[in-house]
Parts: C-alpha cells; sequence; structure tokens
C-alpha cells in the first residue's frame, strides 16, 4: 500500500510538472490510471502536497459554480519528484535483478 501511494504521489507530481491542473480534472485523468483508488484519496494528496509546499494552488476562472482551485508544481515539488523518480528507478533496477 506505501509503495503504491508513493508511485501515485510522484504520478501527480508529475502531472503537475507538465501543466496546471484543476483539481476534478487531475483526479479524473488519474482514476483512468488508478482505478482503485478512492477520489478523496487523489485530494488527500494534493492537500498533503500543497502543505508540504510542494505543490501550491490559485483560483481560476469562475465556472458556472465556485471558483475552481488550480494546482501548479513549486520548485520544492520539482526536485521531490527528481527524488522520487530516481527513487523508482532504484527500485525498479532491483525488482528487475532479482528476475521479477
Amino acid at each position: 500500500a506505501q509503495i503504491k501511494k508513493g508511485v501515485l504521489e510522484m504520478c501527480l507530481l508529475y502531472k503537475l510538472s507538465q501543466k496546471d491542473y484543476y483539481g476534478y480534472n487531475l483526479m479524473r485523468e488519474m482514476k483512468v490510471l488508478f482505478p482503485e483508488v478512492n477520489d478523496s484519496t487523489f485530494y488527500v494528496i494534493l492537500r498533503r502536497l500543497k502543505k508540504e509546499g510542494a505543490a501550491d494552488t490559485y483560483s481560476g476562472k469562475e465556472s458556472s459554480g465556485p471558483k475552481r482551485k488550480y494546482y501548479k508544481i513549486t520548485d520544492y515539488g520539482s526536485k521531490m519528484l527528481e527524488n522520487h523518480i530516481s527513487d523508482w528507478n532504484k527500485l525498479k533496477e532491483i525488482v528487475l535483478n532479482l528476475g521479477i
């Protein structure tokens, strides 16, 4: 479970490194890749990334409802992503070396 959470966090940071996302749109895209993950889990991770300084939010244009909250990666988040990718590559190498 912890590995999946780490991978999910890495994937969310990666998506945010590509462009800013409205939370709901990001969650919908990720739900296709991680269908077993509850919707609320994505928001929990996004809020934690914001609290840790890896992501920031801003209000976008108003829709027919309330203002939309957009997420963007910070410089710290980019460094965090680099570390996640490095750890992921090391883990992949270990697993491959085991023959799995």
